[in-house]
């Protein structure tokens, strides 16, 4: 209960209640980005800096397979379920398996906020397998979407070099690089700006999000329950499979749980942008529809203390 009234998720709720109520209340652009661009920037450093106090161990390459190894496999099983249950073309399916198999930004932040606060932090490095995770997703969902004709070698070339240049992954990863060079020492005078204001901006976004969520759900009309219903089975699923293996491949139960909510989150910022780019003809409105209106709503309020539970039992 503790975790459902926590100010980050509050904020969340605030912003969705005022959506719904056709409230003007809006963050301008420019802010949004700019919040993303801090929450981003904050988590790498601090992920750096807590790997630079413990340095590299097994632990740490074992969770990075198997970051890597989910966000392989989560799109192939994402991909069946949409073109059965929710009886999606081809090309659809495969765009929209690629938002599940790849990760929120925003839900792990959140979801880390509320783990350190029930005294669950996860480890440093899993801001590392955090961007890992963000780039195979969308070269499965180009596989899946091969048979339908998908990209050029020129195309493909180019949706390559903006994947791995995405600002996203830049930017999570040189914050991180930076943070294990100058450690603890080196971010202490800098910590009252990435560490005392962090909360506070986090919970801002998250209105935002509200805001965002909301609205893009009563403007998609391709949104059907089957596909609404696939948007919370998923992340459930996901959430469950990345928490149990984060369990037998010895995380703590933080850093589990943190696996988890990679595995149960879909992106709705770096995918979108490489699948506008490769598969033009699939429809981005349902992909957004499901992974910002239905399964970050559903991760914030219910999946990521449910994945903490699961994370805190199989510890147990």
């Amino acid at each position: 209960m503790d975790v459902l009234l926590s100010p980050v998720i509050l904020f969340f709720v605030l912003g969705a209640l005022a959506a719904a109520a056709r409230s003007d209340l809006a963050i301008p652009e420019p802010i949004a980005k700019g919040m993303a661009l801090y929450l981003m920037a904050a988590i790498g450093l601090k992920g750096g800096v807590q790997v630079a106090e413990g340095g590299f161990s097994a632990t740490m390459a074992a969770a990075a397979a198997a970051g890597l190894a989910l966000s392989c496999l989560i799109p192939l099983a994402a991909f069946a379920l949409l073109r059965g249950i929710g009886r999606l073309g081809r090309i659809d399916a495969a765009a929209v398996a690629a938002h599940y198999g790849s990760v929120s930004v925003v839900t792990f932040v959140a979801g880390s906020e509320m783990l350190k606060a029930a005294g669950m932090a996860p480890a440093g490095f899993m801001v590392a397998v955090l961007a890992l995770m963000e780039t195979p997703a969308i070269i499965a969902g180009l596989v899946l979407a091969k048979g339908a004709g998908s990209s050029d070698a020129e195309e493909r070339g180019e949706l390559l070099r903006e994947t791995l240049l995405n600002g996203t992954v830049v930017l999570l990863l040189g914050s991180f690089a930076i943070g294990l060079v100058v450690g603890k020492e080196g971010f202490a005078p800098i910590a009252p700006v990435f560490d005392g204001g962090f909360r506070g901006i986090l919970c801002l976004f998250l209105l935002d999000m509200g805001l965002i969520a909301i609205r893009r759900l009563r403007e998609t009309r391709s949104l059907t329950l089957r596909l609404a219903g696939l948007g919370i089975l998923m992340p459930v699923m996901n959430g469950t499979v990345g928490t149990v293996v984060g369990h037998l491949i010895g995380l703590d139960a933080g850093s589990a749980a943190a696996l988890g909510i990679l595995a149960a989150s879909a992106s709705y910022i770096a995918v979108p942008a490489a699948m506008r780019l490769a598969l033009p003809q699939a429809d981005a409105g349902l992909s957004l529809a499901m992974s910002l209106a239905v399964t970050f709503p559903f991760n914030i309020a219910l999946g990521i203390p449910a994945v903490s539970l699961l994370a805190r039992w199989l510890a147990s």
